[in-house]
């Protein structure tokens, strides 16, 4: 093949995808979209997961929907809710798992992202960058106790690894207590604190030192420590969500978290609290810290942290921990964490997170809601063996997957979007938008009740 055929080929291949291109941002420029572009964005999105993202996401698609609904495409979306490119709208129950707090596209959160992106989008990397130490500020007066450095991240496997990172360098110590079905993250570092075996057996072995105890069972716990110490493998920190969330939703007992922060006081080691998913107000306090009145040394942030608009995280430490990063601040960094976007987004999420009251509100509809969905269960306890929660974080728990599963498909198929696959569908979670009005609780409740009505026990 001749250099000049090569680069003819090569050239009529630049011409195909700048037309495609053109095509895909006409479409996003669009307000509204009609019968036919819907179909296009459809096929090209199957399409493009079979070929050239991961083809199981559509067998994933199919297990929780009916009738071919797994080409179901995201488009639009607001408040509470999200629509599909066929203008069918959902409300959405499961939030990307907490990310939506103060509700799809907030105004203030895009209009403060907006603003800030016809000045800059990204920081040079050697300036100091104001917004970043705004942030940091902000957080200072709104965390627990005495927490006050940030570091910024773009996830919350991030933040705790940034976490972790931090433990080890400040005591030199390398074992880690986490718990049983605790999630803290996939990267190598928080996957070795999360205790899914299915994610976790795959690559094996992973970072050294961590142990796992029974979440709750503060007696194991304290056996753990005095162990490590009587080995010689001291612990430098315990991690935990306070309230566990990929785990089903399971609430600590009473002063367990107090006391697990005695046991680390007593052994000289550091608390980590991931607070990535019970964070910014998910549990009726604007951490879930403050209901426990418990002060970690440092606390985990993400999904909601960038207000449902950008990718954004956080850890916040006491200052007598994050001196360690003091002599060098470039021991552990990241080109995007923290850029004038993400911080611009966060500091517009806290002040609508507190002028809005939302943590209160919360605490308010999450009581009311807890509420009416054991009213709808009531006469159904062959199929619900539980319902349980702090806030806008809500399980419902099943007596077997399959349940679960055709209660997930059940609501979906009445425009109610809730967490639970195939894959782990025993427990739903429900974590709407702090902002859900009670009309659309009342709703989905409703429809819980339906769906629980044609499900088989």
């Amino acid at each position: 093949m001749s250099i000049d055929y090569k680069q003819e080929l090569k050239s009529k291949q630049n011409e195909q995808v700048s037309e495609y291109i053109n095509r895909v941002l006409e479409l996003i420029e669009k307000e509204e979209i009609n019968e036919e572009e819907a179909a296009w964005i459809t096929k090209e999105t199957v399409d493009g997961f079979r070929e050239h993202v991961n083809p199981g996401f559509l067998s994933y698609r199919k297990t929780v929907t009916k009738d071919g609904q797994f080409a179901a495409v995201e488009w639009s979306d607001n408040g509470s809710c999200f629509k599909d490119v066929n203008g069918k709208e959902y409300i959405d129950c499961l939030g990307g798992f907490g990310i939506y707090n103060v509700g799809h596209r907030n105004p203030k959160v895009l209009k403060a992202v907006t603003d800030q992106l016809k000045r800059q989008a990204l920081h040079s990397q050697d300036l100091l960058d104001p917004l970043r130490a705004m942030l940091a500020k902000i957080l200072a007066d709104i965390t627990p106790g005495d927490l006050k450095y940030a570091f910024f991240t773009n996830s919350g496997t991030e933040s705790v690894e940034a976490a972790l990172k931090l433990a080890k360098m400040y005591s030199e110590r390398t074992t880690f207590i986490s718990t049983t079905r605790a999630f803290h993250g996939k990267s190598l570092g928080s996957l070795s604190g999360t205790a899914k075996g299915m994610f976790r057996k795959p690559f094996l072995p992973l970072i050294p030192g961590f142990r796992h105890v029974p979440f709750g069972d503060i007696d194991m716990m304290r056996k753990t420590f005095e162990v490590c110490a009587s080995v010689g493998e001291d612990v430098a920190a315990v991690i935990l969500e306070p309230i566990q969330g990929e785990g089903g939703i399971i609430l600590p007992p009473k002063n367990y978290l107090k006391q697990v922060r005695e046991l680390c006081n007593q052994y000289g080691s550091l608390l980590i609290f991931d607070e990535v998913q019970t964070g910014m107000g998910r549990t009726g306090k604007m951490f879930a810290a403050e209901l426990y009145e418990v002060v970690p040394d440092i606390i985990c942030l993400a999904k909601a942290f960038g207000g449902g608009v950008m990718p954004a995280g956080a850890i916040v430490a006491r200052e007598e921990v994050f001196k360690s990063w003091f002599p060098n601040p470039f021991m552990h960094t990241t080109t995007f964490g923290g850029n004038p976007l993400a911080c611009a987004a966060a500091i517009a999420t806290i002040g609508v997170l507190i002028e809005e009251k939302l943590p209160e509100r919360a605490a308010e509809v999450g009581e009311y809601f807890l509420k009416e969905l054991k009213q709808a269960a009531k006469g159904h306890e062959d199929k619900v063996q539980e319902i349980r929660g702090q806030g806008l974080m809500i399980g419902i728990e099943f007596h077997q997957d399959e349940i679960g599963y055709e209660v997930s498909k059940g609501m979906f198929d009445r425009g109610i979007l809730v967490a639970g696959t195939l894959i782990n569908s025993k427990t739903i979670r429900i974590e709407p938008a702090l902002t859900i009005s009670y009309e659309e609780v009342d709703q989905v409740i409703r429809n819980f009740k339906e769906v629980l009505e044609h499900v088989e026990g």
